[in-house]
């Protein structure tokens, strides 16, 4: 299994709406190496659900339920999408300030890579995050 963080702003699509809906499609997604990144995703795989832009902070935990799949508003066909469903809340949120301030996490691919809304996070990351939301 892998791990992975997802982006969506919350005036968009918030952690609510992903509890609310009980399972999506995230779709939307036109950088290449974070198309990559949805493809390599694994049915049982886990993300972390991150707010951008308006909160910096990790407030959820989704499980991947379907693998790669065309991305109907791709017309050139190049893009896809995974579905996602909500797993739990965290604990507590992680902001990105406090993730910056941990030295352990200076090369987890939010901080090195930030414009990308699909990233992967190593088991060890993960650790360390479930850590900081008190559920190590």
């Amino acid at each position: 299994m892998a791990n992975w963080l997802v982006k969506s702003e919350p005036h968009k699509y918030s952690w609510d709406m992903m509890v609310k809906d009980g399972r999506t499609h995230w779709d939307g997604v036109r950088n290449h190496q974070a198309a990559a990144n949805l493809k390599a995703m694994q049915v049982g795989d886990k993300a972390f659900f991150y707010h951008s832009n308006e909160g910096k902070e990790i407030v959820g935990i989704v499980e991947i339920v379907r693998t790669a799949y065309p991305d109907p508003g791709d017309e050139a066909g190049r893009f896809v999408m995974v579905d996602v469903a909500p797993v739990r809340p965290v604990k507590r949120a992680v902001t990105l300030a406090e993730m910056k301030a941990e030295p352990r996490l200076a090369d987890l691919a939010l901080i090195r890579q930030s414009r990308l809304s699909v990233v992967p996070v190593s088991d060890a990351h993960w650790t360390i995050i479930s850590e900081m939301m008190g559920e190590g």
